[in-house]
């Protein structure tokens, strides 16, 4: 009985359609990666407001000082979040590296906040930013997923 086996060619026609699968589907699967990151954002800044309302219910204004405020992320962090200023007290710095710069834009007063989520996705130098105010409105101020 004569066993055969595949040819060099056989072997290497399915390592070429693999190969070209694979190249098909990677920038598929990073773009799907950076909207589970931005769903993340979207949740955190999401607890950020709920925890601002909060604080103002107790002390009539809203706080730049997380600590203050309370809020503490669980698990690993993808993007920036808080508000301008020091880094551990107005806000929390990611593993997608956002400057102080992109922070920036987050503030609170007696009767307004801006929360700010940062984060550079494709590692481009220009971060994705989003945006919550005090009326849970949600704004992408900087596409980096564009």
């Amino acid at each position: 009985m004569k066993v055969r086996g595949f040819t060099l060619i056989e072997i290497a026609i399915v390592i070429a359609i693999v190969g070209l699968l694979a190249l098909i589907s990677i920038p598929s699967f990073n773009k799907f990666l950076a909207k589970a990151k931005r769903t993340e954002a979207y949740m955190n800044l999401n607890a950020i407001a709920t925890a601002q309302k909060v604080y103002r219910a107790e002390h009539g204004t809203y706080t730049t000082d997380l600590k203050a405020l309370g809020w503490q992320p669980e698990g690993t962090l993808h993007y920036s979040y808080g508000f301008g200023g020091a880094e551990g007290t107005n806000y929390v710095g990611g593993s997608l590296g956002a400057s102080a710069q992109a922070m920036s834009t987050g503030n609170a007063g007696a009767d307004a906040f801006t929360a700010v989520a940062a984060g550079d996705i494709d590692g481009d130098g220009e971060p994705d930013i989003i945006t919550i105010n005090q009326n849970n409105e949600v704004k992408i101020v900087q596409d980096d997923l564009e």
